[in-house]
């Protein structure tokens, strides 16, 4: 998957442990590089993510992050 979608050509975001509430206004993809996060949407069940971790947010969705230990991940939106 990592090389049929070139993941390895997108951006690289980092973060240090925090939290902090985010809107989506586009899609996002993103591969989880390291760290620990927990992202809980608007109204729903909180979800873990960690290394290795592929994960795709919807467009509209409003949610918090929680780092947990710092992250970095590749994205890419639309």
């Amino acid at each position: 998957m990592i090389k049929a979608l070139d993941i390895e050509s997108w951006p690289i975001w980092s973060c240090e442990a925090s939290t902090f509430p985010w809107h989506y206004a586009e899609r996002e993809q993103c591969l989880i590089l390291e760290g620990d996060v927990t992202v809980t949407p608007e109204g729903g069940e909180a979800v873990r993510f960690g290394q290795g971790d592929f994960v795709e947010f919807p467009v509209g969705m409003s949610c918090t992050w929680e780092v947990h230990q710092s992250v970095r991940k590749h994205y890419r939106f639309g």
